[in-house]
């Protein structure tokens, strides 16, 4: 039968079916179970950085932690990022490098594994957020729930579930199931007929999931604030000008550039991490404590390069108008090079040092002629996030949520930042399309079960 003879897939008629209404139930089971996983794991990763870099240092005798602490921690870091990686199915989950959620399909039997690399890296310091990981959890403990209610489930089914899984999950970050559901369809590169099929239970299991994340917060006492992405309080920047979409168009691709620079590092780095997982991959880990060290010897906390960067937004942009221009200079450069070196070797999110950097760089950018801070932040975080992730739908999203404050104003220098920015990486910088096909973070099928090799390509 040629493909002209097959008939085309009618959504309507398909979601009035008595077997999508169960897939929907099973949907709002899985968004379930991924919001608890989830939740466990952003829960857990703070309470290792207290532990580690506040308790533990007092505990062993210090009055205070050494300036050299990062030092041993994040090479220990390395070296269990690197049993991850090499002994344990799944290679400790997608490369940063290559994009969010790249890689194969997570597997139920890939979770120990990401968990173990992914609690590695953020708890003990590396320049990475949770959205991987988390990603990644959702999409595991999905499959898991299928397997156990129908082992010989269609390839769609597949996409389906570990699709809702992984928004259900991604909802604890940004407590929105909205948001979270379009950046993983948009990731997932999920359209026409299909889309409508997917979407409903990716935003009920995203739903079920802000509801859990309300729900254990209030029961608990605990929540997963440490990385919840909330607007950042900036000043509104008024009337749009000639002079701000100029500015806009230049630092587009400025920092498209810087972003893309950013993950090339990063993928030479994770090739020579490939070769020598557990010498390269510790001795990276040194490194970036090394940065944190130099940015703390001028008076500022080591934090501040440390970390993904979530907790240190808020009193980056409350403190933003004492901070030197050398100091937003000097982060920007070191906390760049750690996220590089990151990237390559550890496991763990771009999305929230992108937002970060874009924030520093939108700072320092906010003293030019003509470009109010608001304006500024808005404008290079636009332009960060999309670099790094090529989701230009889901870039405009996060950007114009973060600098709502801002005004409507800064919403449209955020679309033209991103489309410049898009662009720009696209047919300048990455001309030969080294990073297609982004960030695939559903898998369409579940693979053999058993060990597989690292892959560096999406």
């Amino acid at each position: 039968m040629s493909a002209a003879d097959v008939p085309p897939v009618d959504p309507i008629a398909m979601i009035r079916t008595r077997e999508y209404r169960r897939l929907l139930v099973l949907a709002g089971v899985v968004g379930l179970v991924a919001a608890l996983g989830a939740w466990c794991f952003l829960t857990l990763v703070p309470w290792i950085q207290t532990l580690v870099f506040e308790v533990l240092p007092v505990a062993i005798g210090f009055d205070e932690p050494p300036w050299w602490w990062p030092i041993p921690v994040l090479a220990v870091a390395g070296l269990i990022t690197a049993f991850a990686i090499v002994r344990l199915p799944g290679a400790g989950g997608s490369v940063p490098a290559e994009g969010l959620g790249s890689g194969p399909p997570t597997r139920p039997i890939d979770l120990p594994g990401i968990l173990l690399a992914g609690l590695a890296t953020l708890g003990l310091g590396l320049v990475l957020g949770p959205s991987s990981p988390v990603i990644a959890i959702g999409a595991g403990l999905g499959l898991f729930v299928l397997n156990q209610v129908k082992k010989d489930a269609p390839h769609q089914v597949h996409m389906v579930i570990s699709a809702a899984g992984s928004c259900a999950s991604f909802a604890m970050v940004f407590r929105s199931p909205l948001i979270s559901t379009i950046i993983i369809m948009e990731a997932i590169g999920v359209s026409g007929p299909m889309l409508p099929l997917v979407l409903l239970p990716g935003l009920l299991a995203a739903g079920i999931g802000s509801v859990v994340y309300l729900g254990l917060g209030y029961l608990s006492g605990l929540s997963v604030d440490a990385y919840a992405v909330n607007p950042l309080q900036l000043p509104p920047m008024g009337h749009l000008t000639l002079v701000q979409i100029g500015w806009t168009v230049a630092l587009a691709i400025i920092t498209a550039a810087v972003g893309f620079a950013v993950t090339q590092v990063g993928r030479r780095v994770h090739r020579a991490a490939v070769a020598r997982p557990f010498i390269v991959i510790p001795f990276a880990g040194v490194v970036v404590a090394v940065l944190a060290i130099i940015f703390g010897r001028t008076g500022q906390s080591v934090d501040a390069v440390l970390f993904s960067g979530s907790s240190a937004l808020v009193p980056l942009v409350d403190q933003a108008a004492i901070l030197s221009l050398g100091t937003l200079a000097l982060l920007l450069l070191l906390k760049g090079i750690a996220w590089s070196i990151s990237m390559g070797s550890f496991r763990g999110g771009p999305v929230f040092p992108a937002i970060f950097m874009g924030t520093v760089g939108g700072l320092l950018a906010s003293h030019l002629p003509g470009l109010p801070e608001g304006a500024g932040v808005a404008v290079v975080l636009a332009a960060s996030v999309t670099a790094i992730l090529r989701l230009p739908l889901s870039s405009v999203i996060l950007a114009g949520g973060l600098t709502a404050p801002t005004g409507p104003a800064a919403l449209t220098l955020v679309v033209i930042s991103v489309v410049v920015a898009y662009v720009a990486v696209d047919k300048i910088f990455d001309r030969h399309g080294s990073s297609q096909d982004r960030g695939k973070s559903a898998p369409v099928e579940e693979p053999p079960a058993g060990p597989h090799p690292e892959t560096t390509s999406t």
